[in-house]
């Protein structure tokens, strides 16, 4: 049986339907429903597309997941029931930071969606950030000082545009800029845009529709590299320097008390 065949019939059954009750809430015949079950047909973009948005699953995950596998409360919303993605936990349960270094960020919007990329992305646990879903994001360019290329920005992802505070920073990912840090400073409810400003004031604001947004994530800290020689940013030091931070914490912490 192919992936997308049993990882319909998976679901179906998860939300305790009949392939006729499945039929009727995507409007569609009960005989489709048991074709694609089947594997004798396999359905369209179209209906692939309402698939997702009906089991709030990503269309690859869908496709070349094999969901009896996955945990599905590891999974999180999107935007508006447009995608999902893996949440990683450690053992103890508690939410990992992905770290999404220079080299793989170029690859990020092909695999934001993919549970296999975001599997294999180093991972860490940093204690002390606030509840949410965190990822740490490398920065380039020059355009948000005091932040300046190679340091990481460590973000609490959005789920909703409604959240987005003007004035507050974001990484916010689209379908043709990639990955950029920048200001969020007004929304416009004509366009449905936001504007985006550096802090660089050499660089100029610009818009950004909110369809062409496929995730927004607000700051949260900032790991700054710049006293590391360049020869010295490779990814092991990162991380060693990054799970180091609990020990710093929990010395500031003390010190105060």
């Amino acid at each position: 049986m192919s992936k997308i065949a049993s990882n319909i019939r998976f679901l179906r059954q998860l939300k305790g339907l009949s392939q006729e009750q499945l039929a009727d809430e995507l409007k569609v015949t009960r005989s489709r429903i048991g074709g694609y079950e089947e594997a004798r047909n396999e359905p369209p973009i179209d209906l692939l597309i309402r698939l997702s948005e009906f089991f709030h699953v990503a269309i690859d995950a869908l496709v070349r997941g094999d969901l009896k596998k996955t945990n599905l409360d590891g999974l999180m919303k999107v935007g508006k029931n447009r995608i999902l993605f893996p949440i990683l936990l450690d053992n103890d349960g508690n939410d990992m930071v992905e770290l999404i270094p220079l080299k793989a960020s170029a690859g990020y919007l092909k695999g934001y969606a993919d549970p296999e990329y975001i599997e294999r992305l180093p991972q860490m646990k940093l204690p002390f950030l606030p509840t949410g879903k965190h990822r740490a994001f490398p920065i380039k360019g020059d355009s948000m000082p005091p932040i300046r290329e190679g340091s990481f920005v460590i973000a609490k992802y959005i789920e909703k545009f409604e959240e987005v505070k003007l004035g507050t920073t974001y990484i916010v990912v689209t379908k043709d800029d990639g990955l950029s840090y920048k200001r969020i400073m007004n929304y416009n409810k004509k366009d449905t845009s936001f504007e985006l400003h550096s802090d660089n004031k050499m660089y100029q604001p610009y818009k950004v529709k909110a369809s062409d947004i496929l995730e927004l994530w607000e700051y949260t800290c900032c790991i700054n590299m710049n006293q590391y020689d360049e020869n010295e940013l490779n990814l092991d030091s990162i991380m060693n320097m990054l799970r180091g931070l609990k020990v710093e914490i929990a010395g500031i912490k003390k010190d105060k008390k």
